[in-house]
Order: structure tokens, then sequence, then C-alpha cells
């Protein structure tokens, strides 16, 4: 149940931030690719949360980074859902911008590799 509310206040904190935080809107996926192409993004949002999903449910070991994956896929997909568009407002100057969802997702994934390939092979 934790785990449920962790993943509720890191889709409310993302959600609150791309409202109150002025940005620019973003009809594609990471770095631009898959511009217009919102339906395709939402199915593979789906796709992207039930397999999550399973995977929270078999893998203990990697239920914190899928936890992320969850919340910043989530997050993600409410926008294309209600807007057409994710809302991005982070914007570093010398990275594409992104939102904290996008961020959710790049530690999710970084930590999904180290404890899935590095950590095993360390053992």
């Amino acid at each position: 149940m934790k785990k449920v509310l962790l993943i509720v206040l890191l889709i409310f904190l993302d959600q609150l931030t791309k409202f109150l935080i002025p940005g620019i809107t973003n009809t594609g996926a990471a770095f631009g690719i898959l511009q217009e192409k919102n339906l395709l993004l939402i199915i593979l949002s789906f796709i992207v949360l039930f397999g999550a999903v399973y995977y929270y449910r078999n893998y203990h070991d990697l239920r914190i980074s899928i936890l992320l994956i969850i919340a910043g896929t989530a997050g993600n997909l409410i926008d294309r859902l209600l807007f057409g568009f994710v809302r991005d407002f982070i914007d570093l100057r010398f990275w594409p911008v992104f939102n904290l969802a996008d961020s959710y997702n790049v530690i999710g994934a970084l930590l999904l590799v180290y404890i899935a390939f590095i950590k095993k092979q360390e053992k």
C-alpha cells in the first residue's frame, strides 16, 4: 500500500509542477521523436504500464525502478489523454526540455539496468 501511495505522490508532484510552471507542449516522445503520434504514444504507454505491473509483481528486486517507471509513464499518459500533448518545463539549455515524469522514467530505467545487469554480474 505504501508503494501505491508513493506512485500517487510522484504523479501528483509531476502534475502539480506542470500546472504551476509554464513550459512548452510536446506532441512527441523523447528528443522530439514521433511528433503528432499521440494515439501511438498512448497505446505504447498502456503497454509499458501493463508490463511494468507484471514485472513489479514478479521481480521484487526491481520494484523501486519499476515504481519510478510506472509513475513517469502514468504522469505523461495523463497529459496525453487530457491535452493531447505532454507539458515540459525543465530547460537545461544543453538538453531537450523535459518534466518530472521524464526524470522518473530515466532514473527508473538507469536503476533497472544497474540492478538487472551490473549488480547481478557482481554476484
